[in-house]
Parts: structure tokens; sequence; C-alpha cells
């Protein structure tokens, strides 16, 4: 679990190198695990508010990111923070969430 390898940094810059259906599994696991710890209203006011902010916020990511791959290694962070660069995926995020916490999936 500690380390790991980050090769797929170089091979995914920017939210279209992430096929939709890829992105679609991503929102959907992210947004089931809000759901389920009933945090559905807070993560909402937290995305609408920092839309106009989502490339800083996903740039404050990428400087989190050795610190996550030190521990984790986590691909799906990395491609979370790449998706979040993009205004409308941010959108997409919110809707999944409304529409998984409507009992939806």
């Amino acid at each position: 679990m500690l380390g790991g390898n980050g090769n797929f940094i170089n091979k995914i810059t920017a939210p279209d190198d992430i096929p939709e259906e890829r992105r679609d599994e991503i929102f959907g696991k992210l947004a089931q695990e809000v759901v389920d710890r009933g945090l559905v209203v807070p993560a909402i006011m937290f995305l609408e508010t920092m839309k106009p902010l989502s490339f800083l916020g996903s740039q404050l990511m990428v400087m989190a990111n050795p610190f996550v791959q030190a521990l984790f290694g986590s691909k799906e962070y990395w491609e979370v923070t790449v998706l979040l660069e993009n205004r409308e995926n941010v959108e997409y995020l919110i809707q999944e969430l409304e529409r998984r916490s409507h009992g939806e999936r």
C-alpha cells in the first residue's frame, strides 16, 4: 500500500485524457460514498461555492499529490484532480450527488 507507481501522472495531464466512461465511474463512486456518509448537502454547498475556483482547487490537490502518492499511490486521486480542473465536471459531480441522494443510480 505504501508508495506507488506514478507513471500514470505522465499520461493523464488534462480532463480530455480521461474517457467519459471512466469519469462517470469515478464520480459515481465518489458520489455514492458521500451519499452513504450523509454528507450530500455540505458537499453540494462546498462544490457550488468553489465552482468558480475549481482550477485553483485542483492545483491545491496537485500540491498535495506527493503526500497522497507516498501513502496510497492512488491513480483515482490524480484522475479526480485532473477532472476537477474543468467546471463542467464539477457541475456533473453535483448532479451525480443530487441524483444518487434521490435513490437513482
